[in-house]
Protein backbone atom coordinates (compact mmCIF):
# COMPACT_ATOMS: atom_id res chain seq x y z
CA UNK A 1 0.00 0.00 0.00
CA UNK A 2 1.11 3.71 -0.93
CA UNK A 3 3.04 5.45 1.97
CA UNK A 4 0.31 8.26 2.92
CA UNK A 5 3.41 9.80 4.72
CA UNK A 6 3.72 13.82 3.54
CA UNK A 7 6.94 15.44 3.66
CA UNK A 8 7.07 18.31 5.71
CA UNK A 9 8.41 20.63 2.87
CA UNK A 10 5.30 19.50 1.42
CA UNK A 11 2.84 20.65 4.39
CA UNK A 12 5.16 23.52 4.53
CA UNK A 13 3.51 24.26 0.55
CA UNK A 14 0.31 24.24 1.92
CA UNK A 15 0.33 26.37 4.80
CA UNK A 16 2.31 29.05 2.58
CA UNK A 17 -0.17 29.50 -0.06
CA UNK A 18 -2.68 30.23 2.75
CA UNK A 19 -5.53 32.04 1.79
CA UNK A 20 -5.53 29.68 -1.13
CA UNK A 21 -7.68 26.24 -0.55
CA UNK A 22 -4.98 23.31 -0.84
CA UNK A 23 -5.02 19.52 -0.09
CA UNK A 24 -2.58 16.59 -0.71
CA UNK A 25 -3.62 13.83 -1.82
CA UNK A 26 -2.62 9.92 -2.85
CA UNK A 27 -3.02 8.12 -5.88
CA UNK A 28 -6.76 6.87 -5.14
CA UNK A 29 -7.39 10.40 -4.16
CA UNK A 30 -6.99 9.66 -0.24
CA UNK A 31 -6.66 13.36 1.12
CA UNK A 32 -3.36 12.92 3.06
CA UNK A 33 -3.26 16.15 4.63
CA UNK A 34 -4.52 19.86 4.12
CA UNK A 35 -4.62 23.68 4.94
CA UNK A 36 -7.78 24.88 6.78
CA UNK A 37 -9.60 26.19 3.22
CA UNK A 38 -8.49 23.12 1.39
CA UNK A 39 -10.61 20.98 4.21
CA UNK A 40 -13.64 23.26 4.54
CA UNK A 41 -13.87 23.56 0.71
CA UNK A 42 -15.43 20.15 0.69
CA UNK A 43 -18.04 20.91 2.43
CA UNK A 44 -18.43 17.96 5.38
CA UNK A 45 -15.56 16.39 4.34
CA UNK A 46 -14.12 16.87 7.96
CA UNK A 47 -16.62 14.82 9.82
CA UNK A 48 -15.48 11.74 8.17
CA UNK A 49 -12.58 10.07 10.00
CA UNK A 50 -9.34 11.00 8.52
CA UNK A 51 -8.27 7.47 7.13
CA UNK A 52 -12.12 7.54 5.59
CA UNK A 53 -11.34 10.90 3.83
CA UNK A 54 -11.06 10.27 0.15
CA UNK A 55 -12.28 12.83 -2.54
CA UNK A 56 -13.49 10.12 -4.79
CA UNK A 57 -15.56 8.71 -1.96
CA UNK A 58 -16.66 12.42 -1.14
CA UNK A 59 -18.36 12.65 -4.51
CA UNK A 60 -20.54 9.42 -4.57
CA UNK A 61 -21.21 9.19 -1.30
CA UNK A 62 -21.02 12.00 1.00
CA UNK A 63 -24.75 13.82 1.32
CA UNK A 64 -23.25 16.90 0.32
CA UNK A 65 -21.21 16.74 -2.59
CA UNK A 66 -23.83 16.58 -4.85
CA UNK A 67 -25.07 19.97 -3.57
CA UNK A 68 -21.48 21.05 -3.50
CA UNK A 69 -20.60 20.69 -7.21
CA UNK A 70 -23.65 22.37 -9.82
CA UNK A 71 -22.00 20.09 -12.31
CA UNK A 72 -22.08 16.67 -10.49
CA UNK A 73 -22.91 14.42 -12.99
CA UNK A 74 -19.46 15.95 -14.96
CA UNK A 75 -17.21 15.94 -12.08
CA UNK A 76 -18.05 12.41 -11.03
CA UNK A 77 -16.88 10.98 -14.48
CA UNK A 78 -13.72 12.79 -13.96
CA UNK A 79 -13.31 10.80 -11.05
CA UNK A 80 -14.38 7.40 -12.12
CA UNK A 81 -11.82 7.89 -14.99
CA UNK A 82 -9.08 8.93 -12.62
CA UNK A 83 -9.86 5.40 -10.87
CA UNK A 84 -9.90 3.47 -14.40
CA UNK A 85 -5.99 5.39 -14.69
CA UNK A 86 -5.00 4.38 -11.75
CA UNK A 87 -6.29 0.91 -12.50
CA UNK A 88 -5.01 0.69 -16.00
CA UNK A 89 -1.59 1.41 -14.14
CA UNK A 90 -1.34 -1.26 -10.97
CA UNK A 91 -4.57 -3.35 -11.45
CA UNK A 92 -3.98 -5.66 -8.36
CA UNK A 93 -2.89 -2.72 -6.20
CA UNK A 94 -5.46 -3.89 -2.54
CA UNK A 95 -6.25 0.14 -1.66
CA UNK A 96 -7.51 0.63 -5.26
CA UNK A 97 -9.66 -2.73 -5.15
CA UNK A 98 -10.86 -1.72 -1.81
CA UNK A 99 -11.77 1.59 -2.96
CA UNK A 100 -13.70 0.53 -6.15
CA UNK A 101 -15.54 -2.57 -4.39
CA UNK A 102 -17.11 -0.43 -1.44
CA UNK A 103 -17.91 2.28 -4.32
CA UNK A 104 -19.80 -0.08 -6.75
CA UNK A 105 -21.81 -1.37 -3.52
CA UNK A 106 -22.56 1.82 -2.16
CA UNK A 107 -23.38 4.19 -5.03
CA UNK A 108 -25.30 3.25 -8.43
CA UNK A 109 -24.03 6.25 -10.05
CA UNK A 110 -20.25 4.77 -9.53
CA UNK A 111 -21.54 1.71 -10.86
CA UNK A 112 -23.29 2.36 -13.74
CA UNK A 113 -19.95 5.22 -14.77
CA UNK A 114 -17.25 2.29 -14.04
CA UNK A 115 -18.94 0.05 -16.56
CA UNK A 116 -18.22 2.74 -19.41
CA UNK A 117 -14.70 2.06 -19.37
CA UNK A 118 -13.78 5.93 -19.81
CA UNK A 119 -10.47 6.96 -18.44
CA UNK A 120 -8.94 10.20 -17.73
CA UNK A 121 -6.30 11.80 -15.51
CA UNK A 122 -7.39 15.42 -13.48
CA UNK A 123 -5.16 18.53 -14.41
CA UNK A 124 -5.15 22.19 -14.51
CA UNK A 125 -8.99 23.81 -14.74
CA UNK A 126 -11.65 25.68 -13.33
CA UNK A 127 -14.63 24.78 -10.77
CA UNK A 128 -17.39 26.16 -9.24
CA UNK A 129 -18.90 25.69 -5.90
CA UNK A 130 -22.14 25.59 -3.84
CA UNK A 131 -20.74 26.15 -0.97
CA UNK A 132 -23.44 26.26 1.95
CA UNK A 133 -21.51 28.39 4.02
CA UNK A 134 -19.39 30.88 1.95
CA UNK A 135 -21.72 30.83 -1.28
CA UNK A 136 -21.15 30.42 -4.88
CA UNK A 137 -17.41 30.65 -5.27
CA UNK A 138 -15.64 29.84 -8.73
CA UNK A 139 -11.80 28.72 -8.47
CA UNK A 140 -9.53 27.96 -11.06
CA UNK A 141 -7.09 25.06 -9.69
CA UNK A 142 -3.86 23.65 -10.53
CA UNK A 143 -2.97 19.92 -9.86
CA UNK A 144 1.07 19.17 -9.14
CA UNK A 145 2.59 15.97 -9.18
CA UNK A 146 4.93 15.79 -6.10
CA UNK A 147 8.40 13.80 -6.88
CA UNK A 148 9.59 11.41 -4.78
CA UNK A 149 5.99 10.25 -4.04
CA UNK A 150 4.08 7.48 -4.83
CA UNK A 151 1.84 9.56 -6.79
CA UNK A 152 0.55 11.93 -4.77
CA UNK A 153 -0.54 15.29 -6.26
CA UNK A 154 -1.35 18.54 -4.52
CA UNK A 155 -4.34 20.69 -5.58
CA UNK A 156 -3.93 24.57 -5.17
CA UNK A 157 -7.44 26.74 -5.56
CA UNK A 158 -7.22 30.50 -7.06
CA UNK A 159 -8.76 33.26 -7.24
CA UNK A 160 -7.92 36.79 -8.60
CA UNK A 161 -7.17 39.05 -5.33
CA UNK A 162 -9.64 41.58 -5.02
CA UNK A 163 -12.49 39.84 -6.79
CA UNK A 164 -15.94 37.85 -4.47
CA UNK A 165 -14.43 34.63 -5.01
CA UNK A 166 -11.08 35.87 -3.22
CA UNK A 167 -13.02 37.26 -0.43
CA UNK A 168 -14.94 34.07 -0.15
CA UNK A 169 -11.52 32.27 -0.40
CA UNK A 170 -10.52 33.75 2.25
CA UNK A 171 -13.61 33.27 4.46
CA UNK A 172 -12.73 29.61 3.99
CA UNK A 173 -9.19 29.89 5.10
CA UNK A 174 -10.22 31.81 8.51
CA UNK A 175 -14.19 31.07 9.15
CA UNK A 176 -14.82 28.44 12.11
CA UNK A 177 -17.92 26.38 10.84
CA UNK A 178 -18.37 23.83 13.98
CA UNK A 179 -17.40 24.07 16.94
CA UNK A 180 -14.91 21.06 16.73
CA UNK A 181 -12.99 22.21 13.85
CA UNK A 182 -10.22 24.45 14.02
CA UNK A 183 -10.56 27.96 13.43
CA UNK A 184 -7.58 30.27 12.02
CA UNK A 185 -4.02 28.73 12.86
CA UNK A 186 -1.74 25.82 11.90
CA UNK A 187 -1.71 23.39 9.07
CA UNK A 188 -4.87 20.56 9.74
CA UNK A 189 -3.01 17.82 9.96
CA UNK A 190 -5.08 14.34 8.61
CA UNK A 191 -2.78 11.70 9.92
CA UNK A 192 -0.64 13.34 12.58
CA UNK A 193 2.30 13.03 10.69
CA UNK A 194 2.43 8.93 10.24
CA UNK A 195 2.76 6.61 8.18
CA UNK A 196 0.25 3.90 8.18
Amino acid sequence: MPSRAVRPSVRLLLESVRPSPAYVYGRTNDLLAANPGGLRLLHGLSDWPPRQRNTIRYTFLHPAARDLWPDWELKARICVGHLRAVAGADPDAPDLAALIGELIVKSPDFARMWERYEVGTVGPGQKTFRHPVVGTITLSHEVLQINGTNGQRATIYLAEPGTPDHDQMQLLDLADFTSTEPGPGPLIRLDAGQDR
